[in-house]
């Protein structure tokens, strides 16, 4: 079962997904990156640009999911060394520290709220996200172009790809189609039809949805919409 709450690091969230015994769906691409608890184990995951299938057994997830744009900042590491893989923080960070930091956790009442003050800790130690890249999601998740987005920035459509590889582990296209993605599950998981879906969310009909759903997701949004709950 997946769960969720807001985290005391802004624009942050905590979560936690145990074994259910109906399966685990996909992990969507969504822009951002995790730090992440497995059975002992620190793991970032890095930004996805397809949907992400864990292997293996079912076992219990906690994780924290930073905003897009922030991950780099916080887990020390560009956003696109790291896409579209899960990586040992190990390999990331001094080996004595995390294994301090994994006896913290393993030792915790609560290994979630332990993993989350890591993170806020971490945040403490470390420079404040560039403002500047909020300001680039928020202009794309409003639906504007990649050209506008330059434009409303003051940067070059080069600098804009460069800050973007960075921050988010790929352009601004990217970036643009899976928080389209993101505003289409969103409206249909609330029930608005697939046509409506398609219109408000900013693709240019119902198989221009169906298509990307397919390319970001790996299944039919109706299917996606019956393994998530939707």
């Amino acid at each position: 079962m997946y769960a969720e709450r807001m985290s005391r690091l802004p624009g942050a969230l905590v979560w936690k997904n145990t074994p259910s015994g109906i399966g685990v769906g996909p992990v969507l691409p969504d822009g951002c990156m995790d730090l992440l608890w497995n059975e002992g184990r620190l793991l970032v995951a890095g930004p996805d640009t397809r949907a992400y299938v864990t292997g293996g057994e079912p076992t219990a997830w906690a994780g924290v999911r930073f905003y897009p744009g922030t991950g780099p900042g916080f887990l020390g590491v560009p956003a696109n060394e790291v896409r579209d893989r899960r990586v040992d923080l190990a390999d990331l960070w001094p080996a004595s520290e995390v294994r301090r930091l994994c006896g913290r956790i393993e030792g915790a009442d609560d290994p979630v709220t332990a993993l989350e003050d890591v993170a806020l800790e971490r945040a403490v130690a470390g420079e404040p996200p560039d403002p500047l890249l909020r300001r680039v999601v928020a202009a794309l998740d409003s639906g504007r172009g990649v050209a506008a987005t330059a434009d409303e920035l003051g940067l070059g459509a080069r600098q804009l790809h460069r800050r973007c590889l960075g921050a988010f582990g790929y352009g601004p296209k990217t970036l643009g189609r899976i928080l389209r993605l993101q505003r289409a599950l969103a409206l249909a998981r609330d029930g608005v039809p697939f046509a409506d879906t398609a219109a408000r969310a900013g693709f240019a009909d119902q198989a221009h949805l169906a298509r990307d759903v397919k390319e970001l997701a790996g299944m039919p949004l109706g299917e996606l919409l019956r393994r998530r709950g939707g």
